[in-house]
């Protein structure tokens, strides 16, 4: 038995979970919590295998709790259940080390797959999810060090030369860092090292001499 703590600010809803669930012979609901910081507690004093995870609650929200849950219990799942289908939500999920992310609106089979799959190590993510990553990696432009002038700042690796490209464009460490698969403590001492080099303070400042060398533009088609 999959032992599960659901954690919802709305008791009606978290009645709605344990109703729907109830027939299933894989899971066990061993608990609820209806804020982040009572997640938090809860999963100390119980034998959790999966978090039910809401997002959005007053306090400790689920971002936040996911983090502090897994920082003393790295091999407990949380599958992130919420109404919210946006990149940004998405991605602060993933970053908090969640396994899945289904929207409230998922149906009894597909909720205890999900709950089954994240038990097994598995990522799940409910189809509407599945394509905001797909249609999200699309428009990302592959991040190739052919795109970048090797002439432009000598002193930098190849590497270096690559995220200051990203850089250039607009993107964030978080956004380099899935786009090149590497994790964000490397980007940001990439960072670090690239600021160092080209004696700059800020990113701003990266931003102007990256520009002025020709990084940072949008390769023809």
């Amino acid at each position: 038995m999959i032992r599960l703590l659901i954690v919802d600010d709305h008791r009606v809803y978290r009645e709605g979970i344990r109703l729907v669930l109830t027939s299933s012979d894989q899971i066990e609901i061993i608990g609820e919590a209806a804020s982040g910081s009572e997640a938090i507690d809860a999963v100390r004093r119980l034998r959790v295998d999966v978090v039910l995870m809401d997002l959005k609650m007053p306090g400790v929200d689920g971002i936040e709790a996911a983090r502090t849950i897994l920082a003393e219990q790295p091999g407990l799942r949380i599958l992130a259940l919420t109404m919210f289908e946006d990149n940004d939500m998405v991605f602060a999920a993933m970053r908090a080390g969640m396994r899945g992310y289904l929207l409230k609106d998922a149906d009894r089979d597909e909720l205890v797959r999900a709950i089954t799959a994240v038990h097994r190590g598995e990522a799940i993510f409910s189809p509407p999810i599945a394509q905001l990553l797909i249609d999200w990696f699309a428009t990302m432009r592959p991040a190739t060090s052919s795109r970048v002038s090797e002439l432009a700042f000598p002193q930098l690796t190849g590497r270096e030369r690559e995220i200051l490209d990203l850089i250039a464009q607009g993107f964030r460490n978080q956004d380099i860092a899935l786009q090149l698969f590497v994790s964000i403590k490397t980007v940001r001492n990439h960072v670090s090292n690239i600021f160092t080099k080209l004696a700059v303070s800020d990113r701003s400042q990266a931003i102007v001499r990256a520009r002025d060398a020709g990084l940072g533009r949008h390769s023809p088609d």
